[in-house]
């Protein structure tokens, strides 16, 4: 039986199996979601996303999603999703995190100000260093996942062409921080001030090298002035390019198996 969900799932009744108490408005599926299939569900009670997984990996990846999630909860200057984990009638996991109301740093970088930039530079740069002095004694085993063995993985389960020269990379640089994995401006949310408020999707979350997450900011476009003053705040340059590669590369495998597997998903974010 499989354990992950496709389109032609049911997957309004299970909202509203998992909402009973709520008066469903409106859902409205979200085309950008690579890795599981996401609906934005509004409500008497506030909107909310709910994330179906698209494959077995995926599944197996947003239970690691909610325990890193629920343990970050707090422990940043930012907002972090306080995430549920739910299973249907065929034990099929899926998560629900209420929305917060904003905008993505990816939709509003190119409009922002000279002084918004450098402020959303310091505060991504803030997140990383809050996120990665974390105190990892406590943590589940689940928020330990290795970034390494993460990435190894999805590359061996989605890619056609294995990127082994970045994996040894990645292996070698490691560290035990814990990182976002995907702290890309996707995921980086503003408030109506472009002041930025919180991040999102912890799915590549795990135990790394927090110049994964220097590297992941960067690794895709941005204006010249804010990479600058984001780098700033941090070292060693030569390995941030390294990582950049390294991301590029990752991006382009799982773009390609997304054309081939589900050309539905808007790959407009790259």
């Amino acid at each position: 039986m499989a354990n992950f969900f496709t389109p032609s799932d049911p997957l309004n009744q299970i909202i509203a199996k998992t909402f009973p108490e709520k008066k469903i408005e409106k859902t409205e599926h979200i085309l950008t979601g690579w890795t599981n299939i996401v609906i934005e569900v509004t409500t008497n009670d506030g909107a909310y996303f709910f994330r179906f997984p698209r494959n077995p990996f995926w599944s197996k990846m947003i239970v690691k999603d909610a325990a890193v999630c629920n343990f970050v909860d707090g422990k940043t200057s930012f907002y972090t999703p306080q995430m549920k984990l739910y299973y249907d009638e065929k034990n099929r996991p899926f998560s629900v995190h209420q929305k917060i109301e904003g905008y993505t740093l990816g939709d509003r970088i190119y409009h922002l100000s000279h002084t918004a930039l450098t402020v959303a530079a310091y505060d991504v740069a803030k997140f990383i260093k809050e996120l990665s002095g974390i105190d990892l004694s406590k943590a589940p085993e689940k928020v330990k996942y290795p970034l390494s063995d993460f990435l190894h993985e999805l590359d061996y389960e989605h890619y056609k062409k294995h990127i082994d020269d970045d994996h040894k990379f990645i292996k070698e640089t490691e560290m035990q921080n814990l990182v976002h994995g995907d702290l890309n401006l996707g995921n980086i949310l503003l408030d109506e001030n472009d002041k930025v408020i919180g991040v999102i999707d912890f799915c590549f979350a795990g135990t790394g090298n927090p110049n994964m997450d220097v590297a992941r900011i960067v690794s895709r476009p941005a204006p010249e002035e804010f990479e600058k003053a984001f780098l700033s705040y941090f070292n060693n340059e030569e390995e941030i390019e390294r990582m950049k590669t390294a991301w590029k590369n990752i991006d382009n495998g799982y773009a390609e198996h997304i054309r081939t597997n589900f050309p539905e998903i808007n790959l407009n974010q790259l």
